[in-house]
């Protein structure tokens, strides 16, 4: 018999995670290897163990699943990525793919249906959820730099401009810059419209 494909899973959600350990624990050839709730500790946790393939949850404290990716794809090149989310949203997907992630799919998909699709990454393959795909065709790609998503991203909570000229270590001007021509790509009324339609479309 072959050996059975090793398994990380990271989901902030305890329950959500702990009952999909449960149901891939039932398939002969998954198993479990480790768990975590965070970005850092899914890190730590893939390191520490060296699974086959990574669940990792899209939204997690810390860093989240693309970052987790990135990461991985550096320190464990072996380690295939899967990304299951609740927000699937086309520049989140984009992201994925282009950190290297080898599957994208919703968590509406069933534990069956995960585990075939784990198999399927494990040998190599990508899949990703047809609708989300159809979803990312239709959306197009981001038309914020990296710089004026990353203040965009700044600005969610409210923040001053003076918090975020800090927090990102630019000028109060180049801040005020970025944010007025994000505000004008999006088409937005103002930057909190701004931020609501880049998190819609997954572009911050």
């Amino acid at each position: 018999m072959s050996r059975a494909v090793r398994l990380l899973l990271a989901d902030d959600e305890h329950l959500i995670r702990g009952a999909l350990a449960t149901l891939l624990s039932l398939e002969d050839d998954l198993l479990i290897v480790a768990e975590a709730a965070s970005g850092p500790e899914a890190l730590a946790m893939a390191r520490a163990h060296e699974p086959d393939v990574a669940v990792l949850d899209l939204q997690m404290p810390g860093a989240d699943g693309v970052k987790v990716a990135t990461s991985l794809r550096a320190e464990l090149p072996g380690c295939r990525v899967l990304i299951v989310t609740s927000h699937g949203r086309p520049g989140h997907l984009k992201r994925a793919l282009a950190a290297g992630v080898r599957g994208f799919v919703p968590k509406t998909v069933s534990a069956q249906r995960l585990a075939e699709i784990i198999r399927t990454v494990h040998a190599g393959n990508r899949y990703v959820d047809p609708e989300l795909a159809a979803d990312a065709i239709a959306a197009g790609d981001s038309p914020l730099t990296a710089r004026e998503a990353e203040v965009l991203e700044l600005a969610a909570d409210g923040a001053p401009v003076a918090e975020i000229a800090e927090r990102a270590a630019l000028s109060q001007g180049t801040v005020r810059n970025y944010l007025s021509s994000a505000v004008s790509k999006l088409g937005a009324e103002n930057r909190h419209a701004a931020v609501r339609l880049a998190r819609e479309r997954g572009w911050v």
